[in-house]
């Protein structure tokens, strides 16, 4: 009797272990799936555009090469800046014959059904892999100090969608960043206009913020949207001051999504950590001024604020960023706006 008791017993506390075990594991992948906030599930993406599908202008009068419902989820190639100018053979002399007509070749683009003027398109970005090489250059007139500095140069480096960095010199090691220069929505225009500034409608906006896991919002001008992207950048500070990142190929996957009876004038997004507004201008003051009010705005429609509170929101516990400084005629600041203080978190 003593021994079945016994037995029994340590039948019990054997399975009291196990079951502990079990939940105390399956507690630790929840935390991590929280933690990195990545699902231990591949992304399948519906929809696959080629490096070859580009366009490299912003117009409302660009047919588009894909259409989607609200919820794909569409898998992109994208060229460098440069349209396959350069190459891991290049050397400083190339740059003296770089024409700058194909410059950033942008694929899409993606026209989303149910998407109308006045809408939000939301582009959650859910993937973005480096590809094989990029290069950062000094090309002459096209940087912020341009009149200061007017020498040219090259560099080229070696990536793959597993570099996590690169090294300058001996000493310098750069963390790699990938993300979209270009991301946009066509204008209400049949207008070709260039890429190279960016506008209300997104387009060559270069914020490093804008990285894997971030979601950005788009106004929508035209039906369908029209959405387009590239421009890869590997590396890049704010400002982006000599008029390069580490340009590069790109693999991204991206899901579109409709909001309907939601405005905005310009492009906001949100990463883990804050939520962001964007303003474009001439000057770096009338940008700054714009991102500003636009996160006034959001602050009195998203979190009940007044407007005396918001702006003293703002004052307190926004930061103001320089995003782009190089794209002439327009700069691009946006504000900062931790979720943390919010109360997202």
């Amino acid at each position: 009797m003593k021994k079945s008791i016994l037995l029994s017993a340590f039948c019990l506390f054997t399975l009291i272990l196990v079951a502990c075990k079990n939940e105390s594991t399956e507690q630790e992948q929840a935390t991590k799936k929280l933690e990195t906030g990545k699902s231990e599930n591949p992304i399948t993406p519906q929809f696959t555009l080629t490096k070859d599908q580009t366009h490299n202008k912003f117009s409302s009068a660009i047919e588009p090469i894909l259409k989607v419902k609200s919820g794909a989820i569409i898998e992109v190639f994208t060229e460098d800046a440069f349209d396959e100018q350069l190459n891991p053979n290049s050397t400083v002399e190339d740059l003296k014959n770089l024409n700058f007509e194909p410059i950033h070749p942008l694929t899409g683009p993606v026209y989303v059904e149910g998407a109308a003027p006045g809408d939000i398109l939301k582009v959650t970005l859910l993937k973005i892999e480096l590809g094989a090489w990029g290069f950062n250059a000094i090309y002459p007139g096209f940087s912020f100090v341009a009149d200061s500095i007017k020498g040219e140069y090259l560099r080229i480096y070696e990536l793959g969608k597993d570099r996590t960095h690169v090294s300058f010199n001996d000493k310098i090691k750069i963390p790699l960043k990938p993300f979209l220069g270009v991301m946009g929505v066509a204008p209400p225009t049949e207008e070709m206009l260039s890429t190279i500034p960016p506008r209300a409608n997104g387009g060559n906006m270069d914020d490093p913020n804008l990285t894997e896991g971030v979601t950005v919002y788009f106004p929508v001008f035209v039906e369908g949207a029209l959405f387009s992207v590239g421009d890869g950048h590997a590396a890049q500070g704010l400002g982006e001051v000599c008029g390069t990142a580490i340009e590069a190929p790109l693999r991204v996957i991206y899901q579109l999504e409709v909001i309907k009876n939601k405005t905005m004038k310009e492009p906001q997004y949100e990463t883990e950590d804050y939520y962001a507004t964007t303003g474009f201008a001439t000057t770096i003051d009338d940008a700054a001024k714009k991102a500003t009010l636009y996160m006034i705005d959001y602050l009195m429609q998203e979190h009940n604020l007044s407007e005396n509170e918001a702006y003293a929101l703002c004052s307190l516990a926004g930061d103001l960023k320089i995003a782009e400084a190089v794209d002439v005629p327009h700069m691009l600041v946006v504000m900062h706006m931790p979720k943390e203080v919010l109360g997202i978190n």
